[in-house]
């Protein structure tokens, strides 16, 4: 089986999560330069020139492989797709729906396409659409949530189609990665260990929330209206359980989040913003430099493999 790494031209076999209005040029630049995929998060973007400008700072500041993660409901998607398209970014990584229709004009770019996925079903489907690979992403993840955990979902979706698979969701450190490669991966996708990286450019008050957190402290928002997003429990988060515990409207429920996960990158809000992270941050403990979280997490990960025999 071939290692991502080989696949993307990276030398450790690691992407790096694509984190809404979190990873821009600068942050995929600095995850690239330590050895993973970087990947800028086009998913808050609300202009082409937006994404454009934060390749531009990417390719300024890395002269390795870096992707694009589009989020297929924005919506603007369309542009952003021809913007990723035209500047012939290595991967490009999508999320929250099925990247059909923008797959031959990647291709016709020479852009590796991997798209995540929640369910086997739509991993056979985008296979027969001719993509590179697939991220299986399990429950335990930060944000945009499936129902499946990681150890279940990661040796189905290996099953069901003929590719590489990456796994995410749930992976912090070496243990985790070494049970990725059991279940049939080739690789990781990581972001909640990021987030504690001295290169994030998250607000302090969001990194000294996430290394406070347990492991039982995120919780899912959002079920009722089919939108699941695992957050970190905190105001925002029990007043939004409540109303949908008693059956609030949709605008009740958007009045809650809207514009939460900006407070709370931007401005440091943990209170009432939407603190995004994986139920890996209980695992979380100190701020260190990317380069250094990403080694451990690949020299560990050979060392548990090896124990293994």
């Amino acid at each position: 089986m071939k290692r991502l790494n080989e696949l993307l031209g990276t030398r450790l076999p690691i992407i790096q999560g694509g984190m809404a209005n979190i990873a821009g040029g600068a942050f995929a630049a600095a995850c690239s330069n330590a050895g993973a995929l970087g990947v800028i998060a086009a998913g808050g973007m609300r202009t082409p020139d937006a994404l454009r400008e934060q390749i531009r700072i990417c390719r300024e500041r890395t002269d390795q492989p870096f992707g694009v993660n589009l989020m297929l409901m924005n919506p603007i998607a369309g542009e952003l797709a021809q913007v990723i398209a035209q500047e012939r970014v290595a991967v490009v990584t999508t999320g929250a729906g099925n990247p059909g229709q923008y797959i031959p004009a990647w291709k016709d770019a020479g852009i590796k396409v991997i798209p995540v996925v929640a369910a086997a079903v739509l991993a056979k489907r985008l296979e027969r659409a001719g993509i590179d690979a697939v991220i299986a992403e399990g429950t335990e993840s930060g944000g945009h949530v499936g129902e499946m955990t990681t150890m279940a979902l990661v040796p189905q979706v290996a099953d069901a189609v003929d590719l590489p698979v990456v796994a995410a969701g749930g992976i912090a450190d070496g243990r985790q990665m070494a049970a990725a490669f059991a279940l049939g991966a080739c690789g990781v996708q990581v972001g909640t260990c990021l987030l504690v990286s001295q290169e994030c450019p998250i607000h302090e008050n969001y990194k000294q929330a996430l290394l406070k957190a347990k492991d039982s402290d995120t919780t899912v928002t959002g079920r009722s209206i089919g939108g699941p997003v695992r957050v970190l429990k905190n105001k925002m988060a029990r007043e939004y359980l409540a109303l949908e515990k008693r059956g609030a409207s949709l605008e009740e429920l958007e009045k809650v989040t809207l514009g939460g996960l900006r407070r709370a990158v931007l401005e440091g809000d943990v209170d009432t913003g939407s603190v995004m992270c994986g139920q890996v941050a209980g695992m979380l403990h100190e701020i260190r430099p990317v380069k250094e979280i990403l080694e451990e997490l690949w020299t560990q990960g050979q060392a548990v493999w090896r124990a293994l025999g």
